[in-house]
């Protein structure tokens, strides 16, 4: 791996590791049944807990592809501003509970890194996915517009509170350009 890439990971490894901040509470799998459909497109960051690797990342999306294994997902951001140059994650995602279709694997780095993330909720009338990692250290409100209604943004951050997070931590970043 070459040095800017190899940073990254161990960026990333510490974050998933737990080096990010902590949910009041435990999580519970998700129950909800997901439209596997309705994940496709693009998706942006509306609020995230902080992380290592996406520190002062704005900007964020994450485009959703159907390939024959499942997913491809790429994933932006801009380091410092909108107008920054552009980072990209590339990785592979499958489904990995036919019940639900709400817990899925993300492969990173060519297989290097497989990573569960769960949707703890979806509005599709409102355009928004709450996402989160098992362990709760990790949380994305994304919405499939640059922004959100003011409504519908408090409707989500009180859903994130309801599922034990600490909403003084969330981070909004500055929203993307359609």
């Amino acid at each position: 791996m070459r040095g800017h890439t190899l940073s990254k990971f161990v960026l990333f490894m510490a974050l998933i590791l737990g080096f990010g901040p902590a949910m009041a509470g435990t999580l519970n799998p998700p129950t909800a049944r997901l439209d596997a459909g309705k994940m496709m497109g693009r998706w942006y960051e509306i609020a995230r807990l902080p992380n290592h690797i996406q520190k002062d990342c704005q900007a964020g999306t994450s485009d959703w592809v159907r390939s024959d294994s499942g997913f491809q997902v790429i994933q932006t951001c801009h380091k410092g501003a909108v107008s920054a140059p552009a980072t990209e994650w590339r990785a592979r995602a499958r489904m990995i509970d036919p019940k639900t279709n709400s817990r899925f694997k993300i492969t990173y780095f060519g297989g290097v890194l497989t990573l569960e993330y769960w949707v703890l909720d979806s509005r599709a009338d409102q355009g928004w996915v709450i996402l989160a990692t098992p362990n709760g250290r990790s949380l994305w409100l994304m919405s499939q517009q640059p922004s959100l209604a003011p409504a519908a943004k408090s409707q989500a951050v009180a859903r994130i509170k309801q599922l034990g997070f600490d909403v003084a931590s969330l981070e909004f970043p500055q929203p993307a350009r359609n």
